[in-house]
């Protein structure tokens, strides 16, 4: 079972997550997820047990655990399908300013001008 982690510690690592879930059972991975551009933690993580009784406990037992001074939020994570899309890649949400990044470059795609719409946004703001 794949566990979604929240609210995890920013000096955590990886290991010392394992280690906590390792209480319950065997654990196949536990990856604490970080940023691509400044390469902190972005303070949430996955972690693999293959066992699902064994995952249930977990969630059950670590779920609003204070670890390292910081409340978890441990559930099953759900597949990406099944989550609410957040603005998406392109178009208003995504695109930011960079225009029309979200169409390949051009000013044409699905969110090829979808920088205009967020400027115009932000004016009213």
């Amino acid at each position: 079972m794949n566990i979604y982690v929240a609210n995890v510690p920013f000096k955590a690592n990886d290991d010392e997550l394992r280690e906590l879930f390792e209480e319950f059972g065997e654990v196949s991975s536990a990856r604490i997820i970080m940023d691509k551009f400044t390469g902190k933690s972005r303070g949430f993580a996955f972690v693999e047990m293959p066992n699902d009784d064994e995952a249930k406990q977990a969630i059950s037992q670590l779920n609003e655990f204070d670890f390292m001074g910081k409340v978890l939020v441990v559930n099953e994570a759900r597949p990406r399908e099944d989550r609410p899309r957040t603005g998406g890649g392109g178009g208003f949400g995504g695109g930011g300013n960079r225009g029309g990044s979200g169409g390949g470059g051009s000013r044409g795609g699905y969110g090829g001008g979808g920088g205009g719409r967020d400027n115009d946004f932000k004016k009213r703001w």
